[in-house]
């Protein structure tokens, strides 16, 4: 919800990135403010909270990633305009208070609003021009000429940028605190936008390490020798830096991209007009942002394409090693079989030798039967003769047994 902001004011902007710093911080650095001792911590509850003391008032935001602290106060009367008077502006919030806010500062504005009839855009720039010295400026009108900001987008060597917004008299208050906050927001979220840039240029040097390497498991995959174990190993440190790399920054590339919407977002909502002679605001912003959000995009679409290259080159290799499987497989069967085969021949060898040892066996009993009955003249003939005759008749007795018996163990 924006302020109602009265004119003429000023408003001192700290925004601070709260990675590692609790709601309990921010609190006891809240009770520090005049008159806020007694504040009540489930105040903060709601990651947002406006404060009025004497003199001046303060909101504060608490985000995902970053904190914003916004304090308004009437500008003196007495405030001539000229390069250093912001810098000396009488705060009514002691400046150690804003020195030491819990977090990384990277937004710290000063901006000044004030009354003025902008009937002739170019007389208005001059006037706000005198807060800026000598330094080019950037301008815009706002909301149909109601309003016109200037800035010059330098950080001054007390840590703050300076921003003038110059209204036309009878201007409502709500309107002047949903300027105010949307100038703020879009300056907050262009740098949360650039957050994502030197990540980018940090993991260049990686991805190209990546694509050499990925290019090389590609290339060995064409090579007949090659081993499938070393390029299994080499596929899996390959996919491991990159499944790191997305781990650790995929989520700064999302962040990135989404900051970039609303800066866009929030430069559309200011209606922007050209004041002759110099950029608007959205032309600056866009020119120094684009190239790096470029830059961004580019790396996280490089790392989602590694990232498909690696599963198709996964896909590969394993469609090498399931042919190789195969063809192994297809070898074992063959010396199983041709195994079988030969355990086969030798099993009808030892068969047939098998049948010849039983059936001697047997007709050597015989014999022996034969010679005590030819001994009582029980035999009409010679024992010989009747060993001879029962041979047959026992091998083939031998042999229906023998088969009997296998197919009754064996079924064929």
């Amino acid at each position: 919800m924006a302020a109602r902001i009265r004119l003429p004011a000023a408003i001192v902007y700290v925004a601070v990135l709260n990675d590692g710093v609790s709601r309990a911080d921010e609190h006891a650095h809240l009770q520090r403010l005049p008159g806020q001792h007694a504040l009540a911590s489930d105040a903060l509850n709601a990651n947002f909270l406006r404060l009025r003391s004497e003199g001046f008032s303060l909101k504060w935001e608490r985000h995902s990633e970053f904190t914003r602290y916004s304090v308004m106060q009437a500008l003196p009367p007495d405030v001539e305009p000229g390069p250093a008077a912001l810098d000396a502006l009488a705060l009514r919030v002691p400046p150690d208070w804003l020195a030491r806010i819990p977090g990384r500062t990277f937004v710290a504005i000063k901006m000044v609003l004030l009354e003025r009839s902008l009937a002739f855009a170019p007389s208005a720039l001059a006037e706000a021009q005198g807060w800026f010295g000598e330094h080019a400026v950037v301008a815009s009108t706002m909301g149909g000429g109601h309003s016109i900001v200037v800035t010059d987008f330098r950080l001054r060597a007390s840590g703050f940028e300076h921003v003038v917004v110059l209204a036309e008299p009878g201007t409502p208050e709500t309107r002047v605190g949903r300027i105010s906050q949307r100038l703020l927001e879009l300056e907050t979220y262009r740098l949360m936008a650039l957050r994502g840039l030197p990540v980018a240029k940090a993991l260049a040097p990686t991805l190209a390490q990546v694509e050499a390497a990925l290019a090389g498991v590609t290339a060995r995959l064409e090579q007949r020798d090659a081993s499938e174990a070393a390029l299994l190993d080499d596929l899996i440190a390959t996919a491991a830096r990159i499944e790191h790399a997305t781990a650790a920054h995929g989520y700064r590339f999302a962040a990135t991209q989404a900051y970039h919407a609303i800066v866009e977002n929030r430069i559309a909502e200011l209606h922007e007009g050209k004041v002759a002679g110099v950029q608007t605001l959205g032309e600056f912003m866009q020119r120094r942002l684009s190239p790096a959000i470029a830059t961004v995009t580019a790396t996280a679409q490089r790392l989602a394409a590694l990232s498909q290259r690696i599963s198709r080159t996964s896909a590969l290799l394993r469609t090498r090693v399931d042919i190789a499987t195969e063809s192994q497989n297809q070898q074992l069967l063959t010396q199983l079989g041709e195994g079988q085969n030969t355990q086969l021949r030798m099993q009808a060898t030892v068969e047939g030798l098998s049948l010849a040892a039983i059936t001697y066996y047997v007709v050597s009993l015989l014999a022996y039967g034969f010679k005590a009955l030819k001994h009582e003249d029980w035999l009409p003939i010679s024992p010989e003769l009747a060993i001879g005759l029962a041979i047959p008749f026992v091998l083939a007795t031998v042999w229906w047994t023998t088969r009997r018996i296998h197919r009754r163990f064996f079924g064929h």
